[in-house]
């Protein structure tokens, strides 16, 4: 499936489509919510606000039991409705509060996707969470998958108390060549994480399953070792992408020794 895509891609951008296969390639969005975190047993507060661009955009406050609060940036596909068990899981292990939030295009928010897009979604996003009241330094920023690439733009335009990655790319013409190699040239679409890593100003924790079937593995290593200290990475010993499970308790033990020590000690 993943070939048919890049040759697809390669096909539309010899047709002179370019755009508008790229986006396609890259990002799946749905408009239905299939939950709200109340489906889990989590009490939460709808958020409207606009992307620094004025796109509206819709996401969920979820309080937790201490100060520090996630900001988290989802993947490439459907929406948060998808993710409120992930919520609960955050909820439950970490007993901190989440704003998940969903870019333009997907669930309510309007307007269609695209990588300066969501960079300003990102930025609405982190503006409407300190308007509800979560102090800047309690703000740690959450991306997996493409929303770590979002999250690096975000914290090299405002760095926060800590930033955590999972399962993120190098690039997306890394990716494109691991489907195609030497496709990857022909994608205007960038969101080069690997370039930009070397700049951030925030404690940093990677974590990466080493049976990543989406994202290689050694993405993951390659980011890390392109980051300032100071940093952490983990590996998910089996980890698939798409998943996270309470049974893993050392991953859970790297989420709390990382806010522990870098979130205030707010864990």
């Amino acid at each position: 499936m993943k070939r048919l895509f890049a040759l697809v891609a390669l096909a539309g951008v010899a047709a002179g489509c370019r755009e508008s296969v790229e986006g396609h390639f890259i990002y799946y969005p749905s408009r239905a919510l299939a939950a709200d975190p109340s489906s889990v047993g989590l009490a939460f507060r709808d958020v409207s606000f606009a992307a620094l661009d004025g796109v509206r955009l819709h996401g969920w406050l979820i309080p937790g039991r201490t100060p520090t609060t996630l900001l988290y940036s989802h993947g490439n596909g459907g929406n948060i409705g998808g993710r409120v068990t992930i919520a609960r899981l955050l909820a439950d292990q970490l007993g901190i509060g989440v704003f998940m939030y969903d870019y333009r295009g997907y669930g309510r928010s309007e307007g269609a996707p695209s990588e300066p897009g969501l960079v300003s979604d990102a930025l609405g996003a982190r503006a409407a969470l300190l308007r509800e009241g979560v102090a800047a330094e309690h703000v740690v920023y959450f991306g997996r998958s493409l929303g770590a690439a979002v999250t690096i733009d975000l914290a090299l335009a405002h760095p926060p108390r800590a930033v955590v990655l999972e399962s993120p790319f190098a690039s997306v013409r890394a990716m494109a060549n691991t489907v195609l190699p030497g496709v990857g040239f022909l994608f205007r679409t960038r969101w080069d994480s690997l370039a930009k890593i070397p700049r951030l100003r925030a404690p940093l924790l990677v974590l990466h399953g080493d049976a990543d079937e989406t994202i290689p593995y050694a993405q993951g290593r390659a980011l890390f070792a392109a980051a300032p200290e100071p940093k952490t990475f983990f590996t998910i010993r089996g980890g698939h992408h798409y998943e996270m499970d309470a049974a893993w308790s050392e991953y859970w033990a790297a989420w709390r020794a990382f806010l522990a020590r870098w979130s205030g000690g707010h864990t």
